[in-house]
């Protein structure tokens, strides 16, 4: 019967380096078929730190295949392509770690343009809405003064007053000349005559002297005695 094979030391330290890959820094002196069995384990910040980290190293012959195919996992199988094919056209080659980071700055610049478009399409529009609502003015515009000038109770429409003045007597005057004003008015007088009393009849007073001996009724006055 055959027990479960024990690791060599050698293993368990690869095996504790992958359980603890987030706190690797600098692994300039670590053996690089070594870096070949935890690299792989790193996320995409965890390498770059790696990379970062290990100034003195070049660690692409381990970490280059990574940095491609986190560039095909993040950007797409046709976007690896193209930028194969146009690496292969000009003759040019370069690290996948740096072609990774150039393509996320131009992602990064192309999300901040689209996100400044965004803002000031929002700032257009809310101006936009702002200039079409009423406006409350609290302070009253001053009056404005006619085109002739001048200042003080005389001229052209200096006084306000006396033009609403005006008006007012105008149509005062032409209501009062009103077709239902004035037969109003005529029915009021025909009531008031309709109810006025006729004067008396009086009998004029006897004429003193001078009268003619001709009318009946009137007697001569006594003469005075001396």
């Amino acid at each position: 019967m055959y027990g479960r094979k024990i690791p060599t030391l050698l293993e368990l330290c690869v095996q504790t380096a992958i359980d603890n890959v987030r706190y690797l820094g600098d692994v300039g002196e670590v053996d690089i078929d070594l870096l070949g069995e935890i690299l792989p384990h790193c996320t995409v910040d965890q390498l770059m730190h790696i990379e970062k980290s290990s100034i003195e190293r070049d660690l692409s012959p381990v970490t280059d295949k990574l940095w491609r195919k986190f560039y095909e996992k993040h950007f797409g199988a046709e976007s690896t392509k193209t930028l194969i094919e146009r690496m292969q056209k000009r003759k040019v080659t370069f690290k996948w770690m740096q072609l990774y980071e150039a393509k996320q700055k131009d992602l990064e610049a192309v999300q901040e343009e689209s996100g400044n478009k965004l803002k000031e399409l929002y700032k257009k529009e809310q101006n936009r809405r702002q200039s079409r609502q009423i406006q409350v003015v609290t302070k009253v515009p001053p009056a404005k003064r006619p085109f002739w000038g001048g200042a003080g109770g005389s001229g052209f429409g200096s006084n306000s007053s006396n033009t609403k003045g005006r008006l007012i007597k105008k149509a005062k005057m032409e209501f009062l000349n009103s077709h239902e004003v004035r037969t109003a008015a005529m029915k009021k007088r025909n009531l008031l005559s309709n109810q006025r009393i006729p004067p008396r009849t009086m009998t004029p007073p006897a004429r003193f002297g001078g009268q003619s001996s001709s009318s009946p009724g009137l007697a001569k006055p006594s003469p005075r005695r001396p």
